[in-house]
């Protein structure tokens, strides 16, 4: 039982992969709830309008992608 458990023996390549897609589901749709939240709260209760919603999304949009994709050479 107990005796027979070795440490760092067991593939853990799907636990691995499961928490990368955890993680980057997380983060991509923490930044489309963010934009799609700036964009409708704009448009509906501010006197800016369609355009005035949809120009500060893109430009959240476009720094949230341009921060958090994946570096190259990560320290991780």
């Amino acid at each position: 039982m107990a005796s027979e458990y070795h440490r760092g023996e067991m593939d853990i390549s799907e636990q691995t992969a499961t928490y990368h897609a955890v993680m980057g589901l997380t983060k991509w749709g923490s930044l489309a709830l963010a934009v799609a939240l700036l964009m409708l709260t704009l448009w509906f209760c501010t006197p800016a309008g369609f355009i005035g919603g949809l120009v500060p999304g893109l430009v959240l949009l476009v720094a949230g992608i341009a921060l958090l994709r994946e570096k190259k050479g990560g320290g991780h």
